[in-house]
């Protein structure tokens, strides 16, 4: 996501714009669809206050994965694998001395990694909400982070106790992760139980953007501020990318989208994204699935990359496609502001939408078709 510190006030104003507009929405005529295909996912969640939306998508799309692979519907613990990431973000900060991103947000291979690494656990047993909290609220969290990790860079050399008093703001707002735990009659560590009942291989997953200033079908570091990790990305032409998603969803597999939303056209209170034209005036009623784009074009996807107009500002999951009455092809996607707008939570997304916005995809590698496989090397 974008500048953190500026969208996160944004993305938490928001929960609470939609909830003033659901009695309006209530009243909305919803656009209708002819669906074509939709994957099993599991329900929207809240990410409230705070700015893990990377989490959330990312989250949804494992157990969307956990549905399909192994018939099985479990609810994952999006804070366990916050609270592990954070911990990388801050030994990150601490040797770069400060000179690299610490904020809440990340990207979809985050959380890919992290499950990889540490594993993972079901919400059931940790929830990271603490002290009878009901809603997610990390202002203060990170606020007390970044303030003790700037602390002990101004006196150097760092004491060797620093990651104690760190975990302990952790433990504090999240709760102590548990190294142990039992489900289903059986214990597990979270490594075991993401091997043994989600049967997680991150390396099943690949990572997709499309950008002119770098060599198609080559990895390229994404340049986006919240690419703390410095990620690869495969790069491929935007049609191409465009046509691993529908193909995807056709196969029953689902995707992790990153895209820009700070624009006119996302209105998850109409429940469209539409490419529209920035020199218009639009009302809510006037908006519909027939209302007229802007054509998607990669050239000027580029100009709006590099002058800073198109930023990574929130992560959602992509769960289908269908068609409009006009036969324009839209994209389900499940977002994680609570169940807002007249879809409940999904926002429609349109072809040209996508195409213009659009960031970078994590989707399983067994998507692909074997023609893109083969130009990226894979």
């Amino acid at each position: 996501m974008k500048r953190i510190f500026f969208l996160l006030p944004a993305t938490l104003v928001a929960g609470f714009l939609f909830a003033q507009t659901a009695q309006k929405a209530a009243t909305y005529q919803k656009p209708e669809f002819l669906e074509i295909k939709t994957v099993k996912t599991t329900p929207v969640k809240n990410q409230a206050m705070t700015g893990t939306c990377w989490s959330f998508s990312t989250t949804s799309l494992i157990e969307s994965e956990g549905i399909r692979k192994n018939k099985q519907d479990i609810d994952l613990s999006e804070m366990f694998t916050v609270r592990n990431i954070y911990i990388e973000k801050a030994k990150n900060y601490i040797l770069r001395q400060g000179y690299t991103q610490f904020g809440e947000g990340g990207l979809s291979h985050d959380m890919i990694r992290a499950v990889g690494t540490y594993g993972a656990i079901p919400e059931v047993v940790y929830s990271g909400l603490v002290n009878g909290q009901t809603d997610y609220n990390h202002q203060k969290l990170f606020t007390r982070l970044k303030a003790y990790l700037d602390s002990l860079l101004k006196k150097q050399p760092i004491s060797t106790g620093w990651f104690d008093g760190y975990t302990k703001i952790l433990d504090e707002y999240l709760g102590k992760a548990p190294q142990e735990f039992t489900y289903d009659g059986k214990k597990f560590t979270p490594v075991s139980f993401a091997k043994e009942v989600l049967k997680f291989d991150a390396g099943d997953y690949v990572n997709l953007t499309s950008f002119t200033h770098q060599p198609f079908y080559n990895p390229f570091i994404l340049q986006v501020p919240d690419n703390f990790a410095n990620g690869a990305f495969h790069n491929v032409p935007l049609n191409e990318l465009i046509d691993v998603v529908k193909d995807a969803v056709n196969k029953g597999y689902s995707v992790a989208w990153d895209a820009d939303v700070s624009n006119k056209g996302f209105k998850q209170e109409v429940g469209l994204a539409l490419n529209l034209d920035p020199s218009v005036e639009y009302t809510k009623e006037t908006l519909s699935t027939g209302t007229k784009e802007m054509p998607y074009d990669a050239n000027i996807r580029q100009q709006l990359y590099e002058n800073l107009t198109t930023q990574d500002d929130h992560l959602m999951h992509i769960v289908g496609t269908q068609k409009s009455k006009e036969g324009k092809t839209f994209f389900i996607v499940k977002n994680s502001w609570g169940k807002v707008g007249p879809y409940e939570g999904y926002i429609n997304v349109s072809e040209a939408y996508f195409g213009m916005n659009t960031i970078s995809i994590v989707l399983p590698k067994a998507a692909l078709s074997k023609e893109l496989l083969q130009k990226l090397h894979l």
